[in-house]
């Protein structure tokens, strides 16, 4: 089981996917927004966050800076949609330090599989051929 930080404005999506990931026997910890998820990672212990990009107040690029300054190990996956602009949001989180990057709209089944990929163990590179 992960305690996992869910960011996003938009509260019918952000119940579902809570729904979702109790089910899948996670706990959740909802924020509405950026700075709301910010004042909750510093006061409870997570294993992962899960924030939305585009959002009034600290939009998700300034909270995944700000998550990575205060807790530069955990993973974040970056989730977005519905803008014209919300692909160049998704490469940035990438680049910023996202794991993980999902275009909405997408199934719990695929934040699920997200979620999984996070948290697979590394296969060791093979040596290279000399």
């Amino acid at each position: 089981m992960l305690r996992i930080l869910l960011i996003d404005d938009d509260a019918m999506l952000r119940g579902v996917l809570a729904k979702a990931l109790g089910y899948a026997g996670h706990e959740v910890i909802q924020a509405e927004d950026g700075q709301q998820g910010l004042d909750l990672a510093r006061v409870t212990n997570i294993d992962l966050a899960i924030t939305d990009l585009i959002m009034p107040g600290k939009e998700g690029i300034e909270t995944i800076v700000a998550l990575k300054q205060d807790h530069p190990g955990l993973p974040v996956i970056a989730i977005s949609g519905g803008l014209s602009n919300s692909k160049l949001y998704l490469e940035i989180a990438g680049k910023i330090g996202a794991r993980k990057i999902l275009a909405k709209p997408f199934t719990p089944s695929e934040l699920l599989r997200c979620i999984e990929e996070v948290f697979a163990p590394k296969t060791p590179e093979p040596p290279a051929a000399g």
